[in-house]
C-alpha cells in the first residue's frame, strides 16, 4: 500500500488538493495499492475555513489537525514543523505531498526529509524573483528539498531545472486549479447578491484584496479605489473582502455608490459571481487563473505574477499599484478593447489523474 499523506497550510490549499483526492480515492476503488491521509496545518476552528467548503469541493474533512493558529511566521513554522514531525511518528506515511508555498508548507517540506520520506511539490518551479517575500524563500526551499516536482507549465520546468533539479525529478502534469474548475463547472450556485443587487450576467465587476502590502498603504489604496469607481461608472463593484481588508476598505469607499462590500461567498457562490461577472480587479493570483479559464478580463493589483501564462495567453493583465493603470484597464474592460485569450497548454482537467499515476509507478 502506498500511504499518501497530503498537507494543506490554508484555506487556498483544499481548492487544488480536492482533484487530487478524487483522483486517489478512484484508484484504490479500482483495485490500485494506494491511500490517503489530509492533515491540515491549522484547527478545527479556523474562521477562515466556511463550514460549507468541504461540502462544496466533495472532499472530506481533515484527518488530523496539527492546531497551529500563530502570526508570526518564524513561530508558526516551528509549531508545525514539530506537530508535524508527532503525526508522521504516529502514522505510516511513504509520500508526504505539498502545496504552494506557505511557511506551514515549507515547515512541514523540511520535516519530511528528515523523515527520509519521499517529498513532492505540487505547482512547483513558482517564483516572482523577489526575494524580498516571505513566500520565495518558502518556494526555493520546497522546491529544493522535493523529489517529485509537478509544475503548472514548461516555464516553471525551466525554472526549477536552472536551479539544478534533475529532470528525472520533474513532471509538468498541468495546471490542477483547472481541475477543480472543471468538475465544480455545473455545480457553481448564484448567490443572493444577485437578486438583491439586482445583479444581470456581465454586468458588473468583482473586486477582492488581501495583499498586506496594499492594505498597509491606506492613501494609495483610496486613491485606487476612487480610480475604480470613476473608471466603472454606473457599473456596480461587488467586494467580497474578508475581515482585515474589510476593516481598512470600508471607510475608503463609504463614499463611493457603486462600490458594494459583501461578506465572503461560499466556494461555489464566489465561483459563479466571478464567472458571469464583465470584469474582475484582484490581487489573487488563484482568482486570475480562475479568470482566464473563464474568459473573464482581470485586472491584478501587482506588478508581477507568479502565474505568467494567465498573462502572456490569458485574461490578465497587471497595473501594479497605479491607480491610473487601473482606471484604463476598467475603462477598456466597459469599452469591450479588452485582449483576446486563450488556456494555456495542460488546463484540460487532468492534472491529479498524471499526479497519481506518477506515484503509482514510483
Amino acid at each position: 500500500m502506498l500511504n499518501i499523506c497530503i498537507v494543506a497550510g490554508a484555506r487556498p490549499n483544499f481548492v487544488k488538493i480536492a482533484p487530487l483526492t478524487r483522483a486517489i480515492t478512484k484508484a484504490k476503488v479500482e483495485g490500485k495499492s494506494i491511500d490517503y491521509k489530509l492533515v491540515y496545518a491549522g484547527s478545527k476552528e479556523d474562521a477562515t475555513i466556511e463550514p460549507s467548503l468541504f461540502y462544496d469541493l466533495e472532499i472530506k474533512h481533515p484527518d488530523a489537525y496539527l492546531g497551529v493558529d500563530c502570526i508570526n511566521l518564524n513561530e508558526l513554522t516551528g509549531r508545525v514543523m514539530a506537530e508535524f514531525e508527532n503525526y508522521l511518528e504516529t502514522h505510516a506515511t511513504d509520500v508526504v505531498i505539498v502545496v504552494d508555498d506557505l511557511a506551514s508548507t515549507m515547515a512541514a517540506a523540511i520535516v519530511t526529509k528528515k523523515k527520509g520520506l519521499t517529498l513532492a511539490h505540487l505547482v512547483a518551479g513558482t517564483r516572482s524573483f523577489d526575494i524580498s517575500m516571505p513566500k520565495e524563500i518558502n518556494r526555493l526551499v520546497i522546491d529544493g528539498l522535493s523529489d517529485l516536482l509537478f509544475t503548472a507549465g514548461l516555464g516553471s520546468n525551466s525554472i526549477v531545472s536552472r536551479e539544478g533539479a534533475e529532470l528525472s525529478q520533474v513532471y509538468m502534469v498541468g495546471n490542477i486549479l483547472m481541475d477543480t474548475l472543471r468538475h465544480n463547472h455545473n455545480r457553481l450556485k448564484c448567490p443572493e447578491i444577485f437578486e438583491e443587487q439586482k445583479l444581470e450576467d456581465k454586468k458588473y465587476f468583482v473586486f477582492t484584496l488581501n495583499r498586506k502590502a496594499l492594505l498597509a498603504n491606506e492613501g494609495n489604496l483610496a486613491s485606487m479605489i476612487d480610480a475604480l469607481c470613476k473608471a466603472a461608472g454606473n457599473t456596480k463593484i461587488i467586494a467580497a473582502l474578508r475581515d482585515n481588508a474589510r476593516k481598512v476598505i470600508e471607510p475608503i469607499a463609504n463614499d463611493q455608490h457603486n462600490f458594494i462590500i459583501i461578506p465572503p461567498l461560499s466556494y461555489l457562490e464566489f465561483g459563479y459571481l466571478t464567472a458571469h461577472a464583465m470584469g474582475i480587479v484582484t490581487d489573487s493570483g488563484n482568482v486570475a487563473e480562475e479568470a482566464t479559464f473563464n474568459s473573464v478580463p482581470c485586472v491584478t493589483l501587482n506588478s508581477y505574477t507568479e502565474h505568467i501564462e494567465t498573462v502572456k495567453y490569458g485574461s490578465n493583465a497587471l497595473v501594479g499599484e497605479d491607480a491610473d493603470k487601473l482606471s484604463h484597464a476598467v475603462q477598456d474592460i466597459i469599452k469591450g478593447t479588452w485582449k483576446k485569450c486563450s488556456l494555456p497548454d495542460r488546463w484540460d482537467g487532468r492534472t491529479a489523474e498524471r499526479i497519481v499515476q506518477i506515484l503509482l509507478d514510483l
